[in-house]
């Protein structure tokens, strides 16, 4: 077999190298860059990710070179955006008795991507595990790294990571680690984790915490070099994903029957677990406009929330709306919220008045071209009281905002 590399006993790399100026989320990639996929010749033999969708075919036919494709048990697919799951239809449609492992959500959407309704797949969760003949895959779920079904895989006996985009770098090369590249890759390692993987920073720390304990000699992410030097990698993502400023958040709310105080207080729980200073105050009609006005004067991002009752606002939210077209708030973060019983149009005031202020007003818009996550939905619109399903939503939708802040 030609060019064999071989990053741990039995566990080949497949890849392709992309060597052209490569168009890359409204990017150029000067220097290219790697697909990188794997296979495991073990008793069950397993594909890790596969390659860009404009290289499905001779991805396939280069993998006839290690094994029957018919002989393929599973592929797993940590990822599924087509620059790693884009040779997948191609690559089912030899290995036709592949059973596919990946997320739930990520099961949902090659299913849609790919019209692989009729095809095997296995839900892995959290913590999962998998023997593949010789190897045990452990899974562990990382959202939003960078997008939201994605997971890692972790090779036990080989103490092997594979993390899929996570500890990529955009280089085009033939070589396969870092540790005999030409030039030292920090700075690109760097560069690759500021464009991909900033704008999640809890979700690194997350991530982070979930490998902490396991014994890693080796990560193979999807994206340019083989690392043999893990603990330099994993503390540069700590080091980088680390606030290291502080915020502060203002939370004014005016509500009719106490649900909207209930999304402003499950809100302000959730920042002050991320390490961002929050303050709610119950704007009444009697508000002391001055002290509200110093308190929006101090901090960086300021929450707008309102019940909704005959299609306005309730209390004295409007006056503080009013006011703040004196203020001076380039730099800080508007978000309007509110609760509801029919159509809601007191969100909609809220971020109106917003939107005629110098804030950076924070809708789904922004959030999708600042952090990629199109699940988030800005203004914040709760339906009456807010249930489990929407409690989990409010955290998250606080953890963008700290997100955003410390950008």
């Amino acid at each position: 077999m030609m060019n064999d590399k071989l990053i741990a006993k039995d566990s080949h790399w497949v890849g392709y190298v992309d060597d052209r100026k490569v168009p890359f989320h409204r990017l150029i990639l000067e220097k290219g860059t790697t697909y990188n996929s794997y296979f495991l010749d073990t008793e069950k033999p397993t594909i890790i990710d596969t390659v860009d969708i404009s290289f499905g075919r001779k991805f396939v036919e280069n993998l006839k070179e290690y094994t029957d494709l018919e002989k393929i048990q599973y592929i797993v697919i940590n990822h599924v955006e087509p620059d790693h799951s884009g040779a997948l239809p191609a690559l089912i449609n030899k290995a036709k008795e592949a059973t596919i492992v990946t997320t739930e959500l990520g099961a949902k959407e090659l299913k849609e991507m790919y019209k692989l309704h009729d095809k095997k797949f296995m839900i892995v969760k959290d913590g999962d595990t998998l023997d593949v003949g010789g190897k045990t895959l452990k899974f562990l779920e990382t959202p939003y790294l960078h997008t939201e079904e994605t997971m890692i895989t972790y090779a036990l006996e080989d103490k092997v990571l594979y993390p899929c985009d996570i500890f990529s770098t955009h280089i085009a090369t033939d070589e396969l680690f870092a540790d005999n590249a030409k030039e030292d890759i920090t700075e690109d390692f760097k560069v690759y984790y500021s464009l991909i993987m900033h704008p999640h920073r809890p979700y690194v720390q997350d991530m982070i915490e979930k490998i902490r304990d396991l014994e890693i000699e080796l990560i193979a992410p999807s994206h340019g070099y083989v690392l043999r030097d893990p603990k330099k990698y994993i503390d540069l993502y700590d080091e980088m994903s680390k606030a290291n400023k502080d915020k502060k958040a203002l939370i004014l709310y005016s509500t009719m029957t106490g649900n909207t105080k209930r999304i402003a207080n499950y809100m302000a729980n959730e920042l002050e677990e991320v390490d961002v200073e929050t303050e709610t105050m119950n704007i009444k009609e009697d508000v002391d406009m001055d002290e509200v006005k110093a308190k929006i004067e101090e901090a960086d991002a300021i929450f707008f929330g309102s019940s909704t009752r005959y299609a306005d606002m309730v209390g004295g939210i409007e006056k503080v709306l009013k006011e703040i077209k004196t203020i001076n708030l380039d730099g800080k973060l508007g978000i309007a919220f509110g609760s509801y019983g029919w159509s809601g149009e007191a969100v909609e005031v809220i971020k109106d008045y917003l939107a005629e202020t110098d804030i950076k007003l924070v809708d789904s818009s922004y959030v999708i071209k600042t952090t990629g996550m199109d699940d988030i939905k800005f203004p914040i619109r709760v339906k009456f009281n807010p249930d489990e399903e929407k409690i989990e939503e409010l955290k998250l939708s606080s953890r963008v905002i700290k997100d955003i802040l410390v950008g």
